[in-house]
């Protein structure tokens, strides 16, 4: 896995990155998807689970474990982002929020579930990160990460014709700024898995069609028979591998 200079903060841009995430069938297909996935996985409706949402910018993913009765801690190092999730979860009961990047992290805190979504593929040491959400989970527990494809990235890169970006390996100077710096290869990842204290359980595409329509007002007009779709086929081969996100959970 590549490393980039530094982590990224969503600070300033936090309410756009709110807006433009999930405030579109893309960021609503992730987050329903991934949610799927975990309850096809996790017993999530059976006790209180004590779940750490690592890197997890404005709380949407919080929102939801929250709402199914679980305990979560909150984490980012975008104090903006975390604002944004205060007043979003402000009158919920068994919530915390810890302003810090993930390598800060106290490891005495052990959690049932580990969720760390979309977090991967903006930092400079992934490796780094993987093994200590690793270390972060009790045994038996679970720990689901996602990450940005960039298999997929260049897949769909193609399919627009942006051939001069492929060429350039898709790195040019002015940066779109919600662009993932360093996207990642599903299976570069899921070889790291083999030095880690986890099982895998499931792996799986998020988003291996919804991108790729080429009539994009089916994206919402089609949307239930579209995630209905996803989801079935989100964890088969070959589809698995055209996800703009890929999902790894896995158990210690």
């Amino acid at each position: 896995m590549n490393n980039v200079n530094q982590d990224r903060s969503f600070n300033n841009i936090a309410d756009k990155f709110q807006k433009n995430i999930y405030g579109s069938t893309k960021g609503r297909l992730r987050h329903e998807m991934l949610m799927s996935y975990l309850a096809k996985n996790i017993v999530l409706d059976d006790q209180p689970l004590r779940v750490l949402d690592a890197g997890g910018g404005t709380g949407m993913m919080t929102e939801t474990l929250l709402n199914l009765g679980h305990k979560v801690t909150l984490t980012d190092i975008s104090d903006e982002a975390l604002d944004v999730a205060n007043n979003r979860l402000k009158d919920f009961d068994y919530f915390d929020m810890i302003n810090t990047d993930i390598l800060s992290l106290d490891e005495d805190s052990q959690y049932d579930l580990v969720i760390c979504h979309a977090v991967l593929e903006w930092v400079k040491n992934p490796e780094d990160v993987l093994a200590k959400l690793g270390s972060l989970v009790k045994p038996n527990g679970f720990l689901s990460v996602s990450f940005f494809n960039k298999d997929a990235q260049l897949f769909g890169n193609m399919c627009y014709g942006n051939f001069d970006y492929v060429e350039q390996g898709m790195q040019v100077k002015n940066r779109v700024r919600l662009t993932p710096n360093n996207p990642l290869k599903p299976k570069d990842v899921l070889a790291h898995y083999v030095s880690l204290p986890l099982t895998i359980v499931h792996k799986a595409g998020i988003r291996c069609f919804h991108d790729y329509l080429r009539d994009l007002d089916k994206q919402e007009k089609l949307y239930e028979e579209l995630k209905k779709l996803e989801i079935k086929y989100g964890s088969q081969e070959p589809y698995m591998w055209l996800g703009k996100y890929f999902q790894i959970i896995a158990k210690k």
